[in-house]
């Protein structure tokens, strides 16, 4: 199993460090999930400072940018990493797409779709010269060679998707790589959606499943004494809270038993009140989709929740305490020989 840490990207003065110490670590790559700052600068300047180290975006958001324009770049982050890029792409949701970033939302599913089989139309066409794709929403068909990047010696980056409904979950096992799993991806969410979901899209594709990645976020509270991980389960409990607070994932929640999680959550954001949000995630929330335990304890814990499922398994907490950073690459090292 990998172990990767998830960051938001960082300004870029900063991330030649972090990508060093992470591999230092013994982590197997590093996730940069795209929020104000992009993913791919990020990642651009990780693969320089730590050679060796597997890079990803997890997610990038991917209609605001054309198919081309992404390909072309994971292209050159392909080439920059020898090989060890992964182009994470997700739809993020219609009011930031359509409001911050002035592009088109409409069918986000078959959208994206069709935006994962023009990247890789674009990565064959960086090889052959030709590019020829024609899809619902995206019509490429024209490069020259001085707008392309060439021939690279590494195989094509991976290209995988966010999903969280049974759709999208079904459409990742037809058409990307691997799979971003949600951070409330709970293993009884696992069980009953992610695996079954991914091996349907799969058959319908002729492809076997296990070559599709799962790459699971975890939130974890870990620590050796009870004020330890009280501290980090708070923390928690307010990043559960803000995750559980879209309408999308409230079946997440209830099928795991807590109904009407997300309506009571809503309740208190429309009203401003954010202590009031997190409150509403019980220890009992906490204990089913975190991982909570001691340090020693910790390896086989997620080992336990996670093996058998999860290709790389995404760690949530570790890059926000530098103090515990090397620990959680202890715990990595474990669960990569293991």
């Amino acid at each position: 199993m990998h172990v990767d840490v998830m960051t938001t990207p960082q300004p870029l003065t900063k991330t030649a460090e972090l990508a060093r110490r992470t591999q230092a670590a013994g982590f197997s790559g590093l996730l940069f999930t795209e929020t104000g700052r992009t993913a791919y600068l990020n990642a651009a300047v990780a693969s320089q400072a730590a050679p060796g180290l597997d890079l990803s975006t997890g997610v990038a958001v991917a209609f605001p940018r054309s198919p081309f324009v992404t390909a072309a770049t994971a292209w050159e982050l392909q080439e920059s990493t020898g090989g060890r890029f992964r182009l994470g792409l997700g739809t993020q949701v219609r009011t930031h797409v359509v409001r911050r970033y002035g592009a088109q939302f409409e069918h986000p599913g078959p959208r994206l779709r069709d935006y994962v089989k023009a990247v890789k139309a674009c990565f064959d066409a960086f090889r052959t010269g030709t590019l020829d794709h024609h899809g619902e929403f995206y019509e490429l068909d024209f490069i020259s060679p001085q707008w392309s990047p060439g021939p690279i010696d590494a195989p094509d980056p991976k290209v995988d998707v966010a999903a969280v409904n049974p759709w999208m979950l079904r459409m990742a096992g037809e058409v990307a790589d691997g799979i971003h799993v949600h951070p409330l991806g709970e293993p009884g969410y696992l069980a009953r959606h992610v695996v079954p979901k991914l091996a349907e899209g799969a058959q319908r594709a002729g492809r076997a499943p296990q070559d599709i990645d799962v790459i699971v976020p975890v939130m974890t509270i870990v620590g050796d004494t009870d004020e330890q991980r009280h501290r980090e389960r708070e923390s928690v409990r307010a990043a559960m809270s803000f995750y559980g607070s879209t309408p999308n994932y409230a079946f997440i929640w209830d099928e795991a038993g807590f109904e009407g999680t997300t309506a009571r959550i809503r309740e208190k954001q429309k009203a401003g009140d954010y202590p009031g949000m997190a409150a509403q995630i019980t220890d009992d929330h906490i204990a089913t989709f975190a991982t909570e335990s001691t340090w020693d304890g910790l390896a086989d814990a997620l080992a336990a929740r996670y093996g058998g499922i999860a290709t790389r398994v995404v760690l949530y907490n570790a890059a926000s305490d530098p103090d515990a950073f090397e620990r959680y690459g202890a715990v990595a090292q474990r669960l990569r020989q293991d």
